[in-house]
């Protein structure tokens, strides 16, 4: 991730001592935002610069309100002498719009720099009426955020998307994805940037700002994984919604593949499913884990039975009444994932398993530990924790709000934006 530190890196797992060359004052930034650094003296002594060349950092990191000395107790200095003042990041010199783009809905949130959801709505909205007229509506909500909050737009430092589908970062295209009719190779960044220029008032258009975009997976299991679960350095989060994939953080960081297509999980074949011979995949194949054990998939199932249902937020609602006929195709379903995911815990090696999504209850957390321990080794689970969303539905906007920050904050793209801001 953007978040990892160019001059400041881990040797055996302990943070090394950058050479002081290289601790610009982006890595200064940066060892306080981590806490492992938060006094003058500890900067010195992490870094090997001198007091003068600290001070000199700092002050840049001032200037442009991105650090403030604290108001709390004085932390006692590692070099000795009088006891020193804490230094904090700001974050209050900005804030961020983050999206969770959901099939047939989304959720918009305004965020602190820490990950605060300062504000947020919820719309009902289609996936499949394309990127243009979606995005239009994203920019709206990100318009009413703003009014709401009384937040002028220049004070927004970056955009967050998660959406439901594979994504190759280094351009914030989404490529072939199965459920996003329209979407493939499409400049989301360009549009979504001119959308929230358009609706956000005068500053928004004379303010251009990142916009970064990844799958929805990843964002929410970047955000459980930093809010919940720090220390576990191999964390996968499943989500199971209208179709199915994966997040993988692996020491602190996403694992996306080459491409940005790690954790489709969802288009694995299961040729032993019941019905998955005739079971239609989205991505045109049959017998994918999506076509036979997503929520739609439940969906299609139960409206077959004469229970309407036709997503898998339907299904969630049916769940939650203890519906008997949900509750049991829910445990089914988990049975097939367990199945699948008795494979990835073998090569992931996880410590925490999430289940996350519209069908991530107790029917469908049990059907999964029963194939997963069936099928993996005892040696791939003994220290495997399984679990629920802690975060729930406000997963993908901090996951996609913390992506922005970790991308403005990295230690080379600090020295740029303090150039660009004449400090």
């Amino acid at each position: 991730m953007g978040g990892e530190s160019r001059g400041v890196g881990m040797r055996n797992g302990v943070p090394a001592r950058p050479a002081a060359a290289q601790a610009s004052a982006g890595d200064l930034l940066h060892l306080v935002r981590s806490g492992r650094a938060t006094t003058r003296g500890a900067l010195q002594q992490v870094t090997g610069l001198s007091r003068a060349t600290v001070g000199q950092r700092l002050d840049r990191l001032f200037r442009a309100g991105w650090l403030r000395e604290g108001a709390g107790t004085p932390v006692s200095s590692p070099l000795g002498g009088r006891p020193s003042v804490r230094l904090e990041f700001d974050d209050a010199h900005a804030v961020v719009l983050a999206a969770d783009l959901e099939t047939r809905h989304a959720r918009t949130a305004l965020l602190t720099l820490t990950g605060e959801i300062v504000a947020e709505r919820g719309t009902a909205l289609r996936v499949d009426e394309g990127p243009e007229r979606v995005l239009d509506r994203l920019g709206a909500e990100f318009g009413e955020l703003l009014r709401a909050s009384g937040r002028a737009a220049d004070t927004v430092c970056g955009i967050g998307l998660a959406v439901p589908g594979p994504v190759d970062t280094g351009t914030g295209r989404i490529v072939q994805p199965p459920i996003m009719p329209g979407w493939d190779g499409y400049d989301i960044r360009g549009r979504l940037r001119r959308a929230v220029a358009e609706h956000a008032g005068p500053a928004g258009a004379t303010a251009p700002v990142p916009v970064l975009v990844d799958n929805d997976a990843n964002l929410m299991a970047y955000a459980e994984q930093r809010a919940h679960y720090p220390d576990c350095s191999a964390f996968a989060l499943v989500k199971v919604s209208t179709g199915i994939g994966a997040g993988v953080v692996v020491d602190g960081s996403l694992y996306r593949g080459i491409d940005g297509g790690a954790g489709d999980i969802g288009h694995i074949r299961v040729p032993g499913a019941p019905g998955s011979a005739a079971a239609l995949c989205k991505c045109g194949s049959y017998g994918c884990l999506a076509a036979v054990a997503s929520g739609r998939a439940v969906a299609a199932r139960l409206a077959a039975a004469g229970v309407p249902a036709a997503s898998g937020s339907d299904v969630r609602e049916l769940l939650a009444a203890g519906h008997p006929e949900a509750v049991g195709l829910a445990r089914e379903a988990g049975r097939l994932v367990g199945e699948v995911l008795a494979t990835v815990v073998t090569l992931l090696n996880p410590g925490v398993l999430m289940i996350a999504g519209d069908l991530a209850g107790t029917p469908f957390l049990t059907g999964v530990r029963e194939l997963l321990y069936q099928r993996a080794l005892p040696r791939s689970t003994a220290h495997l924790e399984i679990v629920t969303s802690r975060l729930g539905g406000h997963a993908g906007v901090v996951g996609a709000g913390a992506l922005v920050v970790e991308h403005l904050y990295a230690p080379e793209r600090v020295e740029e934006r303090l150039a660009a801001l004449g400090v």
